[in-house]
C-alpha cells in the first residue's frame, strides 16, 4: 500500500509505539523548518487569515493546521496520505473548531473536492514528493485566483549526501558558493510562495540552512 511505503508511516508507527496521542496545547507559531522559532511564520500565507479557507497537503500530526485554525481564525483542512498521522492529528486537535483532518492522497483529494481555497501550503509534505506536473495543475484548480501556494522542501543539494556534522547555519550568505574544500554542504530548507495564476514567482526569500530530518512532532 502506498501509505505504508511512505517514510512518514514508519515515523508515525514509532510515535504511536512511544505512547498514546493525547490532546495538545495549540502551538504558538507556525513552523516551516525543523528549527522552532526560525524562519518565517504564518504571514507567508497572507496578512489576515481570519475566515480564510486553507488547505495543508501533508498535515502530519496537525500542529500547523491547529495553529492556523485557532490563533488566526482560519478554516483549515489538513490532508495526509498516512492514516496513522491523521489519527494522531485528530487525537491532538480534533476538539478544535474550524479544523478538519482527512486521510487521502493529495492528488485524490484535490481531484475529488469542489472546494476553493484562499491558500494551499505544504511543509515537507506533498510538494516535493508528488510529481509536480500532476500536483501543481491540481492545486491551481483548487486555489481562488490570485491566492497563494506556499511550501518548504528539502534543500536540493541534500540529495544523495550525508548531513554535515555541524548543523548550525552556514556562515556564508544564502545563495553563495560553499567554502573551498567543503565536500558536504550543510543541508537546508527553502520556503517559496507562488500566486495561483501566471508564471510561478517566488514571493519570499530562501531561508538559511537548517538541520535535516523530519519536523519535530
Amino acid at each position: 500500500m502506498l501509505a505504508q511505503a511512505s517514510p512518514w508511516h514508519a515515523h508515525a508507527l514509532q510515535r504511536t509505539a512511544a505512547g498514546l496521542a493525547e490532546p495538545l496545547a495549540v502551538p504558538a507559531r507556525m513552523e516551516w523548518t525543523t528549527r522552532p522559532g526560525q524562519g518565517p511564520g504564518a504571514d507567508v500565507l497572507g496578512p489576515d487569515l481570519r475566515g480564510k479557507r486553507l488547505l495543508e497537503l501533508g498535515c502530519g500530526p496537525g500542529h500547523n493546521a491547529a495553529h492556523l485554525a485557532t490563533r488566526h481564525g482560519a478554516h483549515v483542512t489538513g490532508v495526509d496520505l498516512v492514516g496513522l498521522q491523521v489519527r494522531r492529528a485528530r487525537s491532538h486537535y480534533g476538539r478544535l473548531n474550524n479544523l478538519t483532518f482527512i486521510a487521502s492522497h493529495a492528488l485524490h483529494y484535490l481531484h475529488a473536492t469542489d472546494e476553493q481555497f484562499d491558500a494551499i501550503y505544504s511543509v515537507f509534505g506533498a510538494v516535493g514528493l508528488v510529481a509536480p506536473e500532476l500536483l501543481l495543475p491540481a492545486i491551481a484548480q483548487r486555489l481562488t485566483p490570485g491566492r497563494v501556494l506556499a511550501f518548504s522542501v528539502p534543500h536540493p543539494q541534500r540529495g544523495g549526501r550525508s548531513p554535515a556534522d555541524d548543523d548550525r547555519p552556514c556562515p556564508t550568505a544564502p545563495g553563495s558558493p560553499s567554502p573551498a574544500g567543503s565536500s558536504t554542504p550543510t543541508a537546508g530548507r527553502s520556503t517559496s510562495a507562488w500566486p495561483a495564476s501566471g508564471s510561478p514567482r517566488p514571493r519570499s526569500s530562501t531561508t538559511p540552512a537548517w538541520a535535516t530530518g523530519p519536523p519535530p512532532c
